[in-house]
């Protein structure tokens, strides 16, 4: 699984001009899921992301994690975080999982995120999406399972 995090004060989602998911200060998450991922990952990468410390503390360090900060998270579908542009100028997207297996890892992962007690809003699975951000810092941190999974084994 692949997730691009951006720390936000607002982030919002809408789909045929309709706000579907909305946040103030957390998380904006692009998530892709690749074929080979299965719920290790998914559980691996949900956890990462609400623990990771990226919000300031009283000395302006990055040494809080959204927990700690009760911030809020929005989960956006990303099949495009799984192209594959090494050849050509066309990016290939063989990698990425078909719906199938996708949205069963994806609604997993939110539903790992609930868990936790964080207020979460999520795009549609599927749609031609508008994504507002207003990154904060700006801070963006990249997450792929293939190199933290590895580096933690």
């Amino acid at each position: 699984m692949k997730a691009v995090l951006q720390r936000v004060t607002h982030s919002s989602v809408t789909i045929e001009h309709e706000v579907v998911g909305e946040i103030g200060q957390g998380v904006m998450v692009l998530l892709g899921v690749t074929d080979g991922d299965t719920e290790r990952e998914c559980d691996y990468l949900a956890e990462k992301a609400i623990n990771l410390r990226i919000f300031e503390d009283d000395e302006g360090k990055m040494n809080r994690s959204l927990l700690d900060i009760s911030g809020e998270m929005l989960i956006v579908s990303q099949f495009t975080l799984c192209a594959d542009c090494k050849k050509g100028r066309r990016p290939s997207f063989i990698s990425a999982a078909r719906p199938e297996k996708a949205i069963p890892l994806y609604e997993r992962f939110i539903q790992r995120i609930n868990s936790h007690g964080i207020k979460t809003a999520t795009g549609r699975f599927g749609a031609d999406m508008k994504v507002s951000i207003k990154n904060d810092g700006p801070v963006t941190i990249i997450l792929d399972t293939d190199d933290i999974m590895t580096a933690a084994e």
